[in-house]
């Protein structure tokens, strides 16, 4: 079997085991058996790490299903390698050269040596942020709901927020707390930080590491760090002015709310779709301007080796210098004085070629078995379930059951990575020695 197969097949295993988790009577606060399809996409989604959801996770699951749901995320998020390697070291064993390659793959590495202690890195990165995340969250929930309730209520947000699930307890979400700092900022800096990469965090720590010690020799930062750090920050503050100027009209969303709060939406809401799914307004009372925004933000995504979705800020920034080189008449790629290989430039194109692909035709397959649908409404949750958001306008609970697998197959889709799935079904690609004769042909 190959890598590309182990690690799909490893993500189907996974939500199959959460949907039959989720299917048990104890996980539902009934305390009756789980509808099939209400468990299934639950379990897709966690494991996707989406956050969309046909029922209300708070008031439809037990404590059982709610923790059933965190884990899911949470195994989720770190991916399906991680979490396997790390319970293989937990318990001694040594793994092969296949786990090794799998590994790499999973990760998006350049090699295969220091895996081991490149995952213990990314699960002490994780623990370290999610337990601070919980403390923060504490004196939000605690005084309003007790001590046991509060804590369980900052540990699923927490784990939540760093994996870029956005499954929320509450059944307005986040619009409670639009207000408060403290949840605001903390559950932003906890997707910030889980979708802008494990590597961009560690080498950033051994940066500051470097400098606080005044080593002469510092680390030098990655064109990866300068690219997903560079890119983040553009898009979270042009986000930011966007969704101020053009909700501040809107009474729904921002219009009836005092200007720092205005700003504390703003800010949740550009950050949000890369590729969280909190919300601290309804979503589906934003404007069209708004909703476009937000698909577009959506569809680009987090940063690769991060607990987010979408096409990635390292695929976006390739293809703008793609088109910048040919604007300005020049031949090769150039990023931060580093010349982008041909490989990663064809791979920048094929992800964008399968991305537009699959939210075509999961946009052509909604529309067709839910007709009196918006179109601005089936393609913003097809955009929210490929790029693993999990924003929704409000019609997850009313689309059909084919509608459903589709959301379903879509959510699995971006999660995997297409190009992973292709190489999954067709095979891991083999270089040929077999060259053709160069033409031209009219392009734009």
């Amino acid at each position: 079997m190959t890598v590309s197969r182990t690690i799909c097949l490893g993500f189907l295993a996974v939500i199959a085991v959460g949907t039959v988790l989720l299917m048990m009577p104890f996980s539902t606060s009934s305390g009756t058996w789980n509808d099939l399809i209400v468990a299934l996409f639950t379990s897709t989604s966690a494991v996707c790490v989406t956050g969309l959801s046909v029922v209300d996770p708070g008031t439809y699951f037990s404590f059982w299903g709610q923790l059933f749901i965190a884990l899911l995320a949470q195994i989720g998020g770190l991916g399906y390698m991680t979490t396997t390697t790390f319970l293989i070291l937990l318990i001694g064993r040594r793994f092969d050269l296949r786990q090794k390659i799998a590994i790499q793959q999973a990760l998006d590495r350049p090699g295969m040596s220091g895996s081991a202690q490149v995952i213990r890195s990314i699960i002490a990165t994780t623990l370290i942020f999610e337990i601070t995340g919980v403390f923060l969250l504490l004196p939000a929930f605690v005084p309003q709901y007790g001590w046991s309730e509060g804590l369980w209520l900052a540990i699923f947000h927490s784990i939540n927020a760093w994996n870029n699930a956005g499954f929320s307890l509450f059944k307005d979400n986040l619009i409670s707390y639009q207000s408060s700092f403290l949840v605001v900022f903390t559950i932003t800096g906890l997707i910030i930080f889980g979708g802008i990469g494990y590597q961009v965090i560690l080498e950033a720590y051994i940066w500051l590491r470097d400098r606080i010690r005044h080593k002469k020799e510092t680390l030098i930062l990655s064109l990866d760090f300068k690219v997903a750090t560079s890119t983040t920050i553009i898009l979270l503050i042009l986000g930011t002015i966007t969704f101020f100027l053009i909700e501040i009209r809107n009474p729904q969303t921002f219009g009836s709310l005092g200007l720092v709060d205005q700003f504390l939406v703003a800010w949740f809401q550009s950050v949000t779709p890369r590729t969280a799914g909190f919300n601290t307004i309804d979503i589906g009372k934003m404007t069209t301007a708004g909703l476009f925004i937000t698909i577009a933000l959506m569809f680009i995504g987090a940063s690769p080796g991060g607990t987010g979705g979408g096409m990635k800020t390292t695929t976006l920034r390739v293809l703008t210098s793609c088109t910048k080189t040919i604007l300005q008449g020049k031949e090769e790629v150039l990023l931060y004085e580093r010349k982008i290989a041909i490989s990663l430039i064809l791979k920048a194109v094929g992800v964008l070629v399968g991305s537009i692909t699959t939210v075509i035709l999961a946009t052509i397959l909604i529309s067709l078995t839910d007709p009196k649908l918006d179109f601005i409404q089936i393609l913003f949750e097809v955009v929210s379930a490929f790029a693993t958001v999990g924003l929704s306008t409000g019609i997850t609970a009313s689309v059909s059951p084919a509608a459903k697998l589709v959301l379903i197959i879509t959510m699995y889709i971006g999660r995997v990575g297409v190009l992973l799935l292709m190489s999954a079904i067709l095979g891991d690609p083999r270089p040929t020695r077999i060259h053709y004769p160069e033409e031209n042909l009219l392009v734009g």
